[in-house]
């Protein structure tokens, strides 16, 4: 049985409580669980995280929660979000605490910026150049909206499934989508009201 339930997805790395209360501002009927049953009947996912690549594999696998996800994702087909830590898991490949394999909804691997810049990480507000005019998630959001970033690490698609691009000293891949598998690297839940749209038009989205 699915209920019309957004589960957030809980392997212990990072604060999910922002990203509920985004949610809860949208009015949406959501939870934060690592629960089976919570996750099954759930109508949609969505998995956050800050963090290393290789912990996160890590925690999800003690959690049992990989082979869960790929079930309901790949096998039943449920939408699921990953935002900033949770859209890299989605990669074949990463190599943040050193090299792990990934969820592998997607042909892609996740690489370390080659920083020559005073910064260690790209952070903060940036703009947005989208690569698909028809992506589901920026229903709605003009081009150039910027979006709030905190990450080191960025993927590298080996599939057509970008749908937007930002630049910190080249250009990398902002989000990608592709059936039911939606991912951003940005931080919608502290994006103000363009973030709040995003996590809107996944809420809305047919399941």
């Amino acid at each position: 049985m699915c209920f019309e339930m957004i589960c957030i997805v809980d392997y212990h790395l990072g604060n999910f409580k922002s990203v509920l209360k985004a949610f809860e501002k949208l009015n949406q009927e959501v939870i934060i669980s690592s629960k089976k049953e919570d996750i099954k009947n759930a109508s949609k996912l969505v998995l956050p995280g800050v963090g290393s690549f290789k912990q996160g594999m890590e925690n999800l696998k003690k959690l049992a929660l990989d082979e869960l996800l790929k079930e309901c994702v790949l096998k039943d087909k449920k939408p699921i979000l990953g935002i900033c830590l949770g859209m890299q898991l989605f990669a074949s490949k990463g190599y943040e605490g050193g090299e792990c394999e990934g969820l592998d909804f997607i042909k892609a691997r996740v690489l370390k910026f080659d920083l020559s810049k005073e910064k260690l990480l790209h952070s903060g507000w940036d703009d947005l150049q989208f690569s698909d005019k028809k992506s589901k998630l920026f229903d709605g959001i003009l081009e150039k909206s910027d979006f709030y970033f905190v990450h080191s690490y960025y993927v590298e698609c080996l599939e057509r499934v970008d749908t937007s691009f930002c630049e910190y000293e080249k250009p990398f891949c902002a989000s990608f989508e592709k059936d039911n598998i939606f991912a951003v690297q940005f931080h919608p839940e502290k994006s103000q009201n363009v973030g709040l749209k995003l996590l809107e038009n996944f809420a809305n989205l047919k399941a």
